[in-house]
């Protein structure tokens, strides 16, 4: 080894960057306070990241920091999932033994997956577990380990080379970023800004890191001349010449490595017009000036990994120790390769010279050198670490082109990844995996067991030790870790490739009879693509599944099908069909020992038997499953029971639980990493503050669901809750936009019942806070065609019966109302006889309805608000009884009532108006009382001016003569001609009234006129 050997710095003074140093070491304070922080430093390949980053440690280490750095791998490299993390953490163990001991006691087996020296690494879950549960605990240990080591002293994780991260890699950090919130740690990370593409893998990461408060992005440019100067000043340890230091900077404009590259060749007598233009022949024109032998060392070196350990490069060179000595120390010595710092290895200085070095290989020269390393950690594997290995050996022999050799390992590498719960990975070696299949000798596949390698489901009906490794296995494989990653566009490729395959295999002349499990598990793993895709709801696709393991004994994969159906029909039928699937799903998972499936099915149960009427029975079930999982450590299935016991308490109106559900299923989900979790938890715990009157804080769920969200669903919540909000507050086009948004990111492909009906009940309330009755029936029609709302819904269903009832109640009276209004009230009292009403909230909304419709026809009934009121005041629901004390209070002063008890009605629901900021509800509440000369103040000792009829919103006489007309429906021309003026005042008024309602079209002025009875005579 050259421990001793001397390299010459190029830049031995550090030029610019102040600005960007202190930001960086101001982060350190606050970190040193206890803040974590993390920085983002980027800047186009050799811009200068890494010697700002080597100032910055050396000034965190003088603070007394402690520091770790760890570097990913090459996109397209062989290299360890996690590979940054385990290196920091290695550095972490050797700098802090017994701190980093003491933090990961008790969880040793499962952080070996990332520090291996911890111990043997816990085992992995069987197949019906494969999803992110196991992930999200190695997360959540990690950053409680992190949590704890850095509680007494600062500790820096710097992670290297960010732009070449593996996908485990990226989301393990943004989980840190995330989640750790105390602790005296500074995460940073360096990335070249000129590799992120729009399609790289990194550009949503960043996006996302960027909306942190404790992230910080530092952007590093490029020289100026004068920097170059100074640059240049300290590489010659001379005054440069100008003519130099303009040629430099013209050609390396003002890039810190090329500036060095262009450096040294001028001092070593180079003339600057002899080198090459190009960038590639730029970056080898020094290792072209090494021995032979310490240019045989530099290709040895580029095509063995990031770091290539001494024993196996020794192995690979196949040089008297000597040479290789001599070899290493002039290529060291010229600042082209470097001893990492633990001393077991060689990597390049820099990164581009190793790509130019690795690019100058000829093809058949690489697969040479690749075979070589591959023969030489076989014959001695000790020369590489045990956890990286495998991964290692695999990609040695598949860039070597043997598939006889490299298919083994490459799985053996894949089952490594898994158990190490990093399926990007996983699922990228097993691609290659199929690559090599077709070119494998058949004695090789022959060799290969299913349960070797293929989990994804059990061997259907075959003997393991006997029967071979088939290709369908890989493919299960594949579609499961693709899907768990996230990459279900890859996924659902996957899974069509296998259908076909097993097609073929049914039909063709010499094949054998599909295995109908087999056939089966592909079948439900494309129903839950295509719903996740919004290609469609993946009903079909179930269909075939149920009717492939239809008269089969009971197996996993049945009580599988048949737990996927049931929650399907919770969603989409909620009945007693969905009720008896789910019970089946139960009793077949039982039968068969699969409690992972059985819980999953168990909550499906519990959640439709609440919707059945069976409340406490149901939540009582998800409850006892939620306790289950936890003991299980079924991450997933615990959150799921959180978002459904959320949902469930809701649609039951127990809206407060509901709202404590919600955030222990977001705490839950976020402390276990399962993001999509957490935002349905959050998207079910905006839904439920809304009723409650937290408007404030709905709004703010709503959006924080926005910036978090990376499935479409959870963000067509978000924009449904938003919307509903917009129109509470008397903003329908911004109500409609928010509309316009959540049917984006829901599709059109599957219409399920929680989507459908909150939209258009959000649809049916814009179209009539601006007039368009004839859009709100139109709306309703089109439901009613399709059957909905149908049995089951009544959640959903009721609230939006009720906008249709008050929309067609609102505008009696209007041109053109009456045509219609029979058959539009009938088609809501067709809906309302489906629906049930299980629990008081929905036999309030029951009543509301009912009195809505009186009311379109006509007939004001008190005793029948009264009753409404009533049967809402326990409810905590503030908006919906300020809308019944409006309506109860209109219909007494209609009909002569007690005007004290109408007064005490509209001051209590317009101090809730007010509250809520519920401006449409708010302004009819003070337009009545003002016409019926009722105080909103028991102060006030006289109406206000306000309370003269012609005074309403400001409308002078001529204006509420227009007004008049507007909503008869007359044009422009038609007000001039009956009110003798010219059309242009006309329209001039026309656009005034406008203006004073706060409305934006006609229709909506015609409409507020109506309802808040602008135009007619106060109540008596």
């Amino acid at each position: 080894m050259l421990c001793d050997v001397e390299t010459k710095s190029f830049s031995p003074v550090f030029v610019g960057r102040a600005g960007e140093l202190a930001a960086l070491t101001e982060a350190l304070s606050r970190a040193s306070a206890g803040e974590p922080q993390a920085l983002l430093v980027g800047g186009e390949a050799g811009v200068g990241k890494t010697r700002l980053l080597e100032e910055f440690l050396g000034e965190a280490t003088a603070r007394g920091a402690v520091v770790a750095v760890g570097g990913c791998v090459e996109i397209g490299a062989d290299g360890l999932p996690f590979a940054p993390f385990s290196t920091a953490l290695r550095a972490l163990r050797r700098t802090l033994p017994d701190e980093l001991a003491a933090a990961a006691e008790g969880q040793e087996g499962e952080l070996a997956r990332l520090l291996p020296e911890l111990g043997e690494a816990g085992g992995h879950e069987p197949y019906t577990l494969y999803n992110d549960d196991s992930t999200a605990r190695l997360f959540e240990l990690t950053a409680r380990l992190l949590e704890r080591i850095t509680a007494q002293r600062t500790v820096v994780l710097a992670l290297e080379d960010l732009h070449w991260a593996d996908a485990s890699t990226r989301h393990l950090l943004a989980y840190l970023v995330r989640t750790l919130h105390s602790g005296r740690l500074a995460v940073v990370a360096t990335y070249r800004s000129d590799d992120i593409h729009r399609r790289h893998p990194l550009r949503p990461l960043l996006a996302e890191l960027d909306r942190v408060r404790a992230v910080h992005r530092v952007e590093l440019p490029r020289f100026t001349r004068t920097e170059v100067h100074r640059q240049l000043t300290g590489i010659l340890a001379a005054e440069p010449d100008a003519p130099l230091v303009d040629d430099i900077y013209a050609r390396s404009e003002g890039n810190a490595f090329f500036v060095e590259e262009l450096a040294i060749g001028h001092d070593c007598g180079y003339e600057p017009g002899a080198l090459s233009d190009s960038l590639r022949d730029l970056l080898l024109v020094r290792v072209e000036k090494l021995g032979e032998d310490a240019q045989k060392v530099a290709r040895i070196v580029a095509e063995g990994g990031s770091t290539v350990e001494y024993g196996l490069l020794a192995a690979v060179a196949g040089l008297p120790e000597d040479d290789l000595f001599e070899a290493l120390r002039e290529a060291v010595g010229a600042n082209i390769l470097l001893a990492v710092p633990d001393g077991e290895g060689y990597r390049f200085r820099h990164a581009l010279v190793r790509e130019a070095v690795s690019d100058d290989l000829l093809p058949g020269e690489r697969s040479r050198l690749n075979r070589r390393f591959a023969q030489a950690l076989e014959a001695d594997p000790q020369l590489v670490r045990a956890d990286a290995r495998t991964t290692r050996l695999a990609g040695y022999w598949y860039h070597a082109r043997d598939a006889a050799k490299a298919l083994p390992v490459v799985l053996r590498a894949a089952v490594e990844a898994r158990k190490r719960h990093a399926p990007s990975e996983q699922l990228q070696l097993l691609g290659r995996g199929m690559e090599l299949w077709d070119d494998a000798p058949q004695e090789v596949r022959a060799s290969l067991r299913p349960l070797d390698y293929a989990e994804a489901y059990p061997a259907c009906g075959c003997d393991p030790q006997t029967t071979p490794l088939g290709y369908l296995d890989l493919l299960a494989e594949a579609a499961v870790a693709a899907r768990v990653c996230g990459e279900r566009e890859r996924a659902f490729k996957i899974v069509k490739r296998a259908l076909r395959l097993l097609d073929e295999e049914t039909h063709g002349p010499d094949s054998e009879v599909c295995d109908p499990l087999r056939a089966a598990w592909f079948w439900t793993e494309r129903s839950r693509l295509v719903s996740n895709l919004g290609r469609g709801d993946g009903w079909d696709e179930l269909a075939r599944a149920q009717d492939l393991v239809r008269g089969l004994p009971p197996s996993p994969i049945h009580a599988q099908v048949l737990a996927v159906a049931a929650g399907w029909g919770m969603l989409h039928t909620p009945g007693r069909e969905s009720l008896a699937a789910a019970e089946r799903a139960v009793e077949y998972a039982r039968l068969v020992g699969a409690e992972a499936i059985e819980l999953h099915a168990r909550t499906t149960l519990g959640c439709i038997l609440v919707d059945a009427g069976q409340v406490d029975a149901g939540l009582a079930m998800i409850e006892e499953v939620e306790q289950r999982s936890r003991i299980l450590k079924l991450s997933s299935e615990t959150a799921r029971c959180y978002v459904n016991l959320s949902t469930c308490l809701e649609a039951v109106g127990r809206s407060r639980a509901a709202v404590a559900a919600g955030r222990e299923g977001v705490d839950f989900s976020c402390s276990s990493g399962l993001r999509d979790s957490e935002c349905w938890s959050l998207g079910n715990l905006t839904e439920s503050l809304v009723p409650l009157g937290e408007w404030d804080e709905a709004e703010a769920g709503a959006q924080r669901l926005l910036r978090i969200a990376y499935s479409a669903k959870p963000r067509g919540m978000a924009h449904t809750q938003i919307a509903r909000l917009r129109l509470h507050r008397g903003e329908p086009a911004a109500a409609a936009d928010a509309l316009a948004d959540a049917r984006e990111a829901y599709g059109t492909h599957d219409r399920i019942p929680q989507q459908v009906l909150p939209m258009a009940r959000i649809e049916i309330g814009v179209a009539a806070a601006q007039g368009r009755l004839a859009d709100v029936r139109t709306c309703l029609a089109a439901l009613a065609e399709e059957g909905i709302p149908s049995a089951g819904s009544h959640r959903y269903g009721w609230p939006l019966l009720l906008a249709a009832a008050g929309a067609e109640a609102d505008a009696r009276g209007l041109p053109g109302a009456e045509t219609g209004r029979a058959e539009a009230l009938e088609v809501v009292r067709a809906a309302a006889r489906r629906l049930a009403a299980p629990v008081a909230l929905w036999q309030a909304y029951a009543l509301f309805v009912s009195a809505e419709l009186a009311r379109a026809e006509g007939r004001q009934d008190p005793e029948r608000w009264a009753e409404i009121t009533a049967a809402l005041e326990p409810l905590e629901r503030p908006y919906r009884l300020a809308h019944a004390r409006h309506r109860q209070a209109d219909a007494l002063l209609a009909v002569g009532g007690r005007r004290d008890d109408a007064a005490d009605l509209l001051r209590a629901a317009h101090r809730t108006a007010v509250r809520l900021g519920a401006r449409p509800l708010r302004e009819e509440l003070e337009l009545l009382a003002a016409r019926a000369r009722v105080p909103l103040t028991e102060q006030a000792a006289e109406p206000p001016r306000a309370a003269r009829p012609d005074d309403g919103f400001g409308l002078t006489r001529r204006e509420q003569d227009v007004l008049r007309l507007v909503a008869a429906g007359r044009t422009n021309r038609q007000i001039a001609e009956e009110l003798f003026i010219s059309p242009k005042t006309a329209s001039v008024h026309v656009s005034n009234i406008l203006g004073k309602l706060g409305v934006s079209g006609r229709g909506e002025a015609a409409a507020l006129a109506h309802r808040l009875r602008l135009l007619s005579e106060a109540p008596a």
